[in-house]
C-alpha cells in the first residue's frame, strides 16, 4: 500500500515505515502529524484518485529530527564587466517516519 502526498508545495509517495525529508514543518520531536493533503492511495489492483484530495484519507507521521541540508553554492558573474557574485544556502527540512496510511 502506498499513498502521494502533497506537503510544501512538493509531491511525495509514500509507504509505511519510510522516512523522508520534507520542507519544515513547525512539530515538535517524536510528536504525531496528520498529512491530509491525499493526492492517490494505491492498495494492490485497486486505486483511489481524488479529484484533487482523495476524500476522508489521511497519512500519519511521526517527526524524527529537524536540520538542514546540504550547502548550495550560487555565483553569479558578468563576463568583461568586473561583476561576482558567490552565495550560499542551506534549506531547512523535517524528517518524517511514515506510520500508517488511511483510506
Amino acid at each position: 500500500m502506498y499513498a502521494v502526498i502533497k506537503t510544501g508545495g512538493k509531491q511525495y509517495k509514500v509507504v509505511v515505515g519510510q522516512k523522508l525529508k520534507v520542507e519544515q514543518i513547525p512539530a515538535d520531536i517524536d510528536s504525531q502529524i496528520v498529512l491530509e493533503e491525499v493526492l492517490m492511495v494505491a492498495d494492490g489492483e485497486q486505486v483511489m484518485v481524488g479529484a484533487p484530495l482523495v476524500a476522508g484519507a489521511a497519512v500519519k507521521a511521526t517527526v524524527v529530527a529537524h536540520g538542514r541540508g546540504e550547502k548550495v553554492r550560487i555565483f553569479k558573474m558578468r563576463r568583461r564587466k568586473h561583476y561576482q557574485k558567490h552565495q550560499g544556502h542551506r534549506q531547512n527540512f523535517t524528517e518524517l517516519r511514515i506510520d500508517a496510511i488511511s483510506k
